[in-house]
């Protein structure tokens, strides 16, 4: 039986290419592990013509390759012309304060280079692999998961795939903790009333009866999200179409707190019967 689908994983050391691995290998996967770039179109070859239950194949490429990492996007392009099986590449990344941070939780040397700091290689392996994140079908930041919501969220993706329906990720955050990079679509809803600077409303969040009620009461907001509804009823069918099995709609507010989870909420509510899968996340609404 030939595999429907067949992923490569790559992406920046620490960033959890291991962990997404494992969890797609619990989906049923025939998992590898720094598989050499030289034999990545031989080992697609055998899982093609295999024959038995194996339907779906992922890899794991990474810095570990070296000088040989530059051949890759060159044979991947090639894989992905092949018909009859759905080829994907997902690059991991995170931020280097993270990825800093889980080096030194590990304790785990840098693959490029145990003797020098962190930080440089970083930066170099950035570098060095930003030939390949240009070409990814997916780019996933995961410096807000841990190795276990990390697990979970992946496999929740496959689980969705499955299914033939789409995915909708519904991210709320705050500008001041900077912008999610993983983002289809984002929207800014900083012109709304903000609810920070009603006194008994500042302690609570957008999920609360009173901050909605208050941000109801504003003509602009039914408008606003009345434009938004439109333009994602449209758009969903349209990323359907396209293949995608998931996208995620980012909604920023000032501090993540008050206006954007209220707005994320909404957008929920809408799409709340329809076919697709909705998941909703607030990211920042506990800082302060």
């Amino acid at each position: 039986m030939k595999p429907s689908q067949f992923l490569v994983i790559t992406g920046l050391s620490g960033s959890g290419k291991g962990t997404f691995l494992r969890a797609l290998e619990d989906r049923g996967f025939y998992c590898v592990d720094n598989l050499p770039v030289g034999l990545l179109t031989k080992f697609y070859e055998l899982i093609l013509k295999s024959e038995g239950e194996t339907t779906k194949a992922a890899v794991v490429i990474d810095v570990r390759e070296g000088e040989n990492l530059q051949d890759f996007p060159a044979i991947f392009k090639q894989i992905k012309a092949q018909p009859g099986v759905h080829s994907e590449l997902w690059f991991l990344e995170a931020s280097d304060a993270v990825l800093v941070r889980r080096f030194s939780e590990t304790r785990r040397p840098h693959p490029l280079d145990p003797n020098q700091p962190v930080l440089d290689l970083i930066a170099r392996e950035r570098e060095m692999l930003a030939p390949i994140r240009l070409v990814a079908d997916h780019i996933m930041d995961t410096s807000r998961y841990t190795i276990h919501e990390l697990r979970k969220h992946v496999v929740e993706l496959f689980e969705e795939q499955e299914t033939g329906h789409l995915l909708v990720s519904l991210v709320s955050f705050g500008y001041k903790f900077g912008v999610p990079i993983d983002s289809d679509l984002m929207f800014d809803v900083r012109f709304l009333p903000n609810p920070h600077f009603v006194p008994q409303l500042k302690p609570l969040t957008g999920a609360d009866a009173a901050v909605v009620d208050y941000m109801n009461s504003h003509e602009v907001t039914s408008a606003f999200l009345k434009h938004v509804h439109n333009f994602v009823d449209f758009l969903l069918p349209q990323y359907e179409k396209e293949g995608k099995s998931y996208v995620t709609i980012s909604i920023g507010c000032t501090g993540g707190r008050h206006r954007s989870v209220m707005i994320a909420n909404a957008i929920a509510q809408h799409l709340d019967g329809s076919k697709y899968h909705i998941k909703v996340s607030h990211r920042d609404v506990e800082k302060v």
